[in-house]
């Protein structure tokens, strides 16, 4: 059976890849910072839970621990925690970058040991064309016209690091995924986005991908996104 982590799960997203993965045979973890809203979301779901903020060490190696005792393993990891700023600030900044790329690095990290485990080891990025150098400066994007600058770069640099990590660890796959403008939470005050399902789709074809899959891409529902 796989064994899947998902981070900032609780809702969003990550819930709903968490129970569509469940409903493929995966054991899921579902991580989250909330204890109460982390084990409720479980409870729904049937999934296993795992206290896990990506913006503190212990927490992602306690985590991580957790793992290794009932499991001994890693097989997916899929990084979906993340935060959206509106505030253009220094200390917006290093909430932004803790959480949406220096987060990445934490749990990946910790998760390495684990994940060398695995006969298909595999790690997927949700990340957002609105790091896109390509989509931001096209007119015809719609992120042409979104200015949320923090969560631009902080994603622009989570994209970065799953291209590099693919170059550094060439037996573990690394994609970063564009899962398609959503109705979350972190979109409510815009009004905008699919429904969470349809997006979700989108990030377990890359969770599910098989041995011979590719790594180091950015893709979108389509496939390749340019950059």
């Amino acid at each position: 059976m796989t064994v899947t982590l998902i981070t900032g799960a609780n809702k969003g997203i990550g819930y709903e890849t968490a129970r569509q993965l469940l409903q493929l045979g995966h054991t899921v973890y579902l991580g989250a910072r909330d204890t109460e809203r982390g084990e409720k979301a479980a409870a729904e779901l049937g999934v296993r839970f795992v206290r896990l903020d990506v913006t503190d060490d212990a927490s992602v190696s306690e985590a991580l621990a957790t793992i290794d005792a009932a499991e001994g393993r890693l097989d997916v990891l899929v990084h979906n925690a993340g935060v959206l700023e509106t505030t253009l600030d220094s200390p917006a900044a290093l909430r932004s970058f803790d959480t949406n790329a220096v987060g990445i690095v934490r749990v990946t990290e910790a998760a390495l040991p684990l994940l060398r485990k695995s006969a298909n080891p595999n790690v997927v990025t949700v990340s957002s064309s609105l790091g896109s150098f390509w989509a931001v400066n096209n007119p015809e994007r719609p992120e042409s016209a979104m200015p949320l600058a923090l969560y631009a770069a902080s994603k622009s640099a989570a994209t970065m690091l799953t291209v590099q990590y693919a170059k550094l660890q060439p037996g573990i796959k690394f994609n970063a995924v564009e899962p398609g403008t959503t109705a979350t939470d972190m979109t409510a005050a815009y009004g905008i986005g699919r429904p969470v399902e349809q997006s979700a789709r989108v990030v377990v074809r890359l969770a599910t991908l098989d041995a011979s899959g590719p790594t180091g891409t950015l893709q979108d529902e389509a496939g390749h996104l340019p950059w």
